[in-house]
């Protein structure tokens, strides 16, 4: 889903605004570019969301691990499109992305997408998606529609992948079909399972955690790949939920003045 919504903005903001070998000359004026760059992360997005409607409305019919071997299956589908597309460079990758992805760009996004997802877990339909987690015959017995629950969820979660990929994409302002692999899935499925399972903030302390060990680590080169993977290993045998999983910082508790008595 990275990947889809990778390149979904990239084609929109490189058509749009860069003369590129590609697509030829601008079709509008560069100046454009940074005001309308929200608009190909979100069109980044939706084309991910679409990918996962590919798939979720056939999986989720079935249970268990069919999900996760079908959303694998689909990531290799992808990729082999990519890299057999030659309008979007094919196996040599999509480059010239416009510089519109700066450092205050990507955290404004980042905190927006904190913000949401907080919001979208705190919600009816993230507590009715808690209830499917913790037992999904008890929830469809509380009349909770689990499958339109799931579905969401799932499109919900690619959106965001999708407007990650387009801001991954502009700030390296190159992409190609390698990029999202097995090794970009593992770095991230790692990142969560260190952070701590369900817990927003959870993922976010994996994220960074794991970042900036592993530029701490980069004089060790290929020891860092031992370090690491034994580090991970530490923590499932130790947390095996992760760091702060199921815990939630609340911001508004911090504002809100106690009550003296």
């Amino acid at each position: 889903f990275m990947a889809l919504g990778a390149y979904a903005a990239s084609v929109f903001t490189v058509a749009l605004f860069v003369k590129d070998k590609l697509f030829g000359a601008a079709i509008l004026p560069a100046a454009l570019g940074p005001f309308m760059f929200p608009i190909a992360l979100i069109i980044g997005g939706l084309v991910a969301a679409l990918g996962a409607l590919a798939i979720a409305i056939p999986s989720f019919r079935t249970r268990g691990d069919y999900l996760a071997i079908i959303s694998l299956a689909f990531m290799f589908i992808v990729k082999s499109m990519i890299e057999n597309l030659e309008v979007v460079g094919g196996p040599r990758g999509l480059s010239n992305q416009p510089d519109y992805a700066n450092l205050p760009t990507v955290f404004m996004w980042t905190v927006a997408c904190i913000w949401i997802v907080n919001n979208f877990v705190r919600s009816t339909m993230g507590k009715a998606l808690n209830a499917v987690r913790d037992d999904e015959i008890a929830a469809n017995a509380m009349t909770v529609d689990t499958r339109h629950t799931k579905i969401v969820a799932f499109l919900f979660a690619a959106f965001w992948a999708g407007v990650a990929g387009g801001l991954f994409a502009h700030v390296l302002r190159y992409v190609n079909p390698g990029t999202f692999g097995l090794q970009k899935l593992a770095e991230v499925l790692a990142m969560v399972y260190f952070g701590g399972l369900n817990s927003v903030y959870g993922s976010i302390v994996g994220a960074v955690s794991l970042s900036m060990l592993s530029e701490f680590l980069r004089p060790l080169e290929i020891f860092k790949w031992i370090i690491i993977p034994l580090l991970l290993i530490l923590v499932m045998i130790y947390r095996p939920t992760g760091l702060i999983a199921f815990k939630e910082f609340d911001v508004r508790k911090l504002i809100k003045p106690k009550n003296k008595q």
